[in-house]
């Protein structure tokens, strides 16, 4: 991990797992922003006086893996290429540093995200009885899925001090499918996840001037599109220029 990231975040002061649980956003709103590493390096230091760090056994960084499913034609990513307004997302979800594993279902509509999640013992590529049942009382429908395509990342976790919001940070992004690989290491993907929309704090005022602008980004249309040349990919093409962009900035 970069050196400099990991000094930046010691002069962070922490917050516990059990004490961020009151921060805990599952019906929430979620706004994204992309950018660089040294872009996040001067975020961090203008927003440490405001902000704790998650910090689990001493670590301040968490890695995660994750299984994203769809169906054999893609109805999920295709749903968020199209712009549909109410989509989902089915994943399986790991935390590496507390080895607990969840099975989630992420639907956004009119703005907000609803999280519904179960605890499961470990990756499942094929889901069981009990599994497809709950994935398909939060979808509505019986659903034909199967593992699309695999994330890795490391997530830094910034708590507000006084208000109800957070900041998830991702980086070294790394997606996988079907034997190909493709890494980001110059990108962070960031999310302010709040209640409601506020652009009044002083997490966004801080992106604000740092000109860091809100984008839609979702992690596994991404992975999708760099991995998977077969699927329809037009309207995220802003996307990837984006990303292409800020790499070689970075570089």
């Amino acid at each position: 991990m970069d050196p400099d990231l990991l000094n930046t975040l010691d002069r962070f002061e922490p917050i516990s797992l059990k004490e961020m649980d009151e921060v805990r956003l599952l019906n929430r709103t979620d706004t994204k922003f992309v950018f660089t590493i040294p872009e996040l390096l001067e975020l961090l230091k203008m927003s440490n006086d405001s902000y704790k760090v998650l910090t689990i056994d001493n670590q301040r960084f968490s890695e995660y893996k994750t299984l994203y499913f769809d169906t054999p034609a893609y109805d999920f990513f295709l749903h968020h290429h199209n712009g549909k307004g109410n989509r989902y997302k089915v994943r399986m979800r790991k935390y590496l540093g507390s080895d607990l594993c969840f099975l989630e279902v992420k639907n956004k509509r009119k703005g907000r995200t609803i999280k519904k999640r179960i605890l499961i013992p470990d990756f499942q590529e094929e889901l069981d009885t009990e599994k497809r049942n709950f994935v398909n009382d939060v979808l509505g429908y019986p659903a034909n899925l199967t593992p699309a395509l695999w994330n890795s990342f490391s997530r830094i976790t910034l708590v507000s001090q006084e208000l109800k919001e957070r900041l998830t940070i991702d980086v070294g992004l790394s997606f996988s499918s079907d034997g190909k690989t493709k890494n980001l290491p110059s990108i962070v993907i960031a999310e302010v996840k709040q209640e409601r929309v506020s652009r009044d704090t002083p997490l966004v005022a801080n992106l604000k001037r740092l000109k860091i602008r809100p984008t839609r980004m979702s992690k596994y249309c991404i992975g999708c599109v760099f991995l998977k040349n077969q699927l329809k990919h037009n309207n995220f093409k802003e996307k990837l220029l984006t990303l292409d962009k800020l790499s070689k900035e970075w570089k």
